[in-house]
């Protein structure tokens, strides 16, 4: 006797095949037969009318630090998102120092722990709400060995590379750079190529938010090129875009790389979210001199007018090319300030709080009164994400924060805008093909061989969804809005979404390589 069926789905393998209607049969935590006439079940659940899919896969979330909510939170289950991958950006919760954690200008949680092996076990211990498999970043390490230093002291990459080595023993499945931030910016290739070969050691992914997105696309795209091919390693280009006006039309650029180098013999992939805004720290803005040395030093620059407009002579150049802040990425009206100290200026855009100050005054103001300060920046343009939405070598992942406080709607929505919006009503790609781009895609590039597919021994992580209504009609101003369509989850064969309804267990875990 099975121990669940899902009856009378259209059933989708998660590899672009064509659906099959059928039922679903699950033991132990597997998938045992796919097929009519499966015989008896202790269990049976209703998919009559909806798409059963594998669980989906989100490539870049910033996740890390929701086990440890007092509360479960089903946000990804609601979008059908079983498991996750953390760790991204180069920002981790582990392995840090005490003396330098609380340097860099972003945070991704309150909680640091000395090991990455410290940090998975007390994620498993808490208990998450879907399943994570995590990187270990490439900030974070470079933090621990070197603080906000911009040259690595004698030593420092030893140490990286060691500590890296830790990771990929206790269970990180890739390293994570975030070169557009401190102090990952600081990196030269180098660098980058001997942390990524200590990842293909373990058979890890190295995943890249590149050095610039905007004016510097190109160059940047060459440089994660470069380093994968020169480490031999799997790549992947997180959040694909072409972010500003002057660089508008550039998904062309971006796809055209990853075709050729993937001719050239790197295994390159990207992912993408479906909206036209991206979310970061104002931060980010600055040239990565600004930040050398911590917050405390940023602020001083910043105070000083002569260092300030030289800051903004840097930032403003474009012969500096990449890695200069996303300064020149941006216009006034473009930035939405997100979170800030000073709730006035919350929910504004940076051209409604000038006050009569020039603009990078404005920002630098409110950077010396809030260094952590959040904004949504409106950068994009649809044609390009589009286009870059439908390429093959593209997945769909949130680059999602935590789900509350001011926040972008990519958190409580990709995956179901994604099958709704642009699948459903724009026709972006067929519904087997998105369905691959959101399951087997992400799942065979960070190495999660039982998950991503549907059939005899996969992993039961699975979800039923209902086409006509999946969609998310959360926004900017109401992110938070709870998405429609995705009717059951389950993970590893256990229900935990049913008839929509969350049933508020906490059945995630945290994915090892080489742990069942």
């Amino acid at each position: 006797m099975h121990e669940l069926i899902l009856t009378g789905g259209q059933v989708h393998d998660g590899f672009g095949n064509p659906p099959v209607t059928a039922d679903v049969a699950v033991s132990g935590g597997r998938v045992t037969a796919v097929g009519t006439g499966l015989g008896p079940a202790r269990r049976t659940l209703d998919a009559d009318g909806l798409v059963v899919a594998p669980g989906f896969l989100d490539p870049h979330s910033h996740s890390d630090a929701v086990p440890f909510l007092p509360e479960a939170q089903p946000f990804k289950l609601y979008q059908g998102v079983t498991t996750e991958i953390v760790g991204n950006c180069g920002f981790t919760m582990a392995p840090t120092d005490p003396a330098t954690a609380g340097l860099a200008p972003i945070s991704i949680g309150a909680r640091t722990f000395a090991t990455f092996g410290d940090y998975l076990d007390a994620a498993e211990a808490a208990g998450p709400s879907n399943h994570l498999a995590a990187l270990v970043g490439h900030n974070t390490l470079r933090l621990a060995a070197a603080g906000m230093a911009r040259e690595l002291p004698p030593g420092a990459l030893e140490r990286m590379c060691a500590l890296a080595e830790e990771a990929f023993e206790a269970g990180a499945v890739g390293l994570s750079s975030g070169l557009e931030y401190v102090p990952g910016a600081y990196a030269g290739r180098a660098e980058l190529i001997a942390l990524a070969r200590v990842a293909r050691r373990h058979g890890g992914v190295y995943a890249t938010h590149s050095r610039s997105e905007s004016e510097g696309l190109a160059g940047a795209l060459d440089e994660a090129i470069d380093v994968a091919r020169a480490a031999g390693i799997r790549l992947q280009v997180s959040h694909c875009k072409a972010s500003g006006r002057a660089v508008h039309g550039g998904s062309a650029l971006i796809l055209g790389k990853l075709a050729a180098a993937r001719r050239q013999g790197v295994d390159v992939r990207g992912d993408l979210y479906p909206y036209q805004a991206f979310c970061t720290g104002l931060a980010a803005m600055l040239p990565p001199e600004a930040w050398e040395g911590g917050v405390e030093a940023m602020r001083a620059r910043l105070a000083d007018p002569a260092t300030r407009a030289a800051l903004r002579a840097t930032a403003e150049d474009p012969a500096n090319g990449t890695s200069v802040g996303l300064w020149r990425e941006v216009h006034p009206e473009d930035v939405q300030i997100l979170e800030h100290t000073d709730p006035a200026v919350a929910g504004l855009r940076l051209a409604q709080v000038l006050d009569g100050r020039e603009p990078w005054d404005a920002l630098c103001d409110l950077l010396i009164a809030d260094p952590h300060a959040y904004a949504v920046c409106h950068t994009m343009h649809e044609d390009d994400v589009l286009a870059i939405m439908a390429d093959p070598l593209i997945a769909i992942g949130s680059d999602s924060g935590e789900p509350y406080g001011p926040n972008h709607p990519r958190t409580f929505g990709t995956f179901p805008r994604f099958l709704g919006r642009y699948v459903r009503e724009r026709k972006v790609t067929g519904l087997a093909e998105a369905i691959r781009k959101v399951t087997s895609a992400t799942a065979t590039q960070f190495g999660l061989t039982d998950r991503g597919w549907l059939g005899p021994g996969a992993a039961a992580d699975l979800v039923a969804f209902d086409p006509d209504t999946i969609g998310h009609a959360g926004g900017y101003d109401n992110p938070s809005v709870r998405p429609t369509g995705v009717v059951h989850v389950l993970l590893e064969g256990e229900p935990v979404l049913t008839g929509g309804e969350f049933g508020g267990l906490r059945r995630g875990r945290v994915i090892r390589p080489g742990r069942r």
